[in-house]
């Protein structure tokens, strides 16, 4: 965006905020912190979506170790219904657990954090990085809510915000402004159409997407799962 284009950006939204029946004039300093302010709201979507961008990529690399290495005893969706049937008796689902917890049994196998003895160590067969990325696959395959998260930090922060509090970028140039997801009162089957369907089918504003031509159902379910960790009310059933 150019200076000029920037400058009447900022003169617009700054008239917004001027009481009803007033004009705002705003002076060279006002322009220059409302531009600095900008840059550095700018900034940080930026930085907050390539680290979620980045987290996806890992995950994915980390699913292709998964499928070469792992997929044989834990199936393919990591629920341990796998082809072969490797350790009768065993569960071999893999559970929700730290990443700490992923990569000491990946690498240095089950006995060392005093599970199965049957479960190799892949430090001699896996790369530093391989670990790292399946790790992450790992973290995000067995818990709804990173996913979640990785979809939400994507697709929703330039309205909704970085920590879904309505007070994204563009939140200022929408009446009424984006809903704040923090202290949401609507429950999941409503987020979830509302996600899928857009506001306009939900009586609600029609700024908000229908995310269901873009997302997955299964996404949709992720980024449901997500807002539930971030309200800072009693959640709703």
């Amino acid at each position: 965006m150019n200076s000029a284009i920037l400058s009447a950006v900022l003169l617009a939204v700054l008239s917004m905020a001027a009481p009803v029946g007033q004009s705002f004039a705003a002076t060279e300093e006002e322009l220059a912190q409302a531009k600095k302010e900008m840059r550095e709201s700018r900034k940080q979507i930026r930085s907050v979506m390539k680290h979620a961008r980045g987290k996806l990529k890992q995950a994915v690399r980390g699913g292709l170790v998964y499928k070469t290495y792992c997929v044989l005893c834990h199936g393919e969706k990591a629920d341990g219904d796998a082809i072969t049937k490797l350790g009768e008796g065993l569960s071999l689902k893999i559970n929700k657990q730290t990443p700490e917890f992923f990569k000491k049994i990946v690498m240095e196998g089950g006995p060392a954090v005093h599970r199965s003895k049957f479960m190799p160590a892949w430090k001699d067969e896996l790369s530093d990085e391989q670990g790292e990325d399946l790790v992450m696959y790992l973290s995000m395959v067995t818990d709804p809510q990173s996913r979640g998260e990785v979809v939400f930090k994507t697709n929703c922060i330039l309205c909704h915000g970085v920590n879904g509090d309505g007070m994204g970028r563009a939140s200022v140039l929408f009446d009424p402004p984006p809903a704040d997801l923090t202290r949401s009162d609507k429950n999941d089957v409503y987020k979830k159409m509302i996600i899928t369907m857009g506001g306009e089918a939900m009586g609600r504003s029609s700024v908000m997407p229908i995310w269901g031509m873009e997302l997955s159902e299964d996404e949709i379910d992720d980024v449901v799962a997500y807002l539930r960790t971030i309200l800072v009310v009693p959640y709703l059933e």
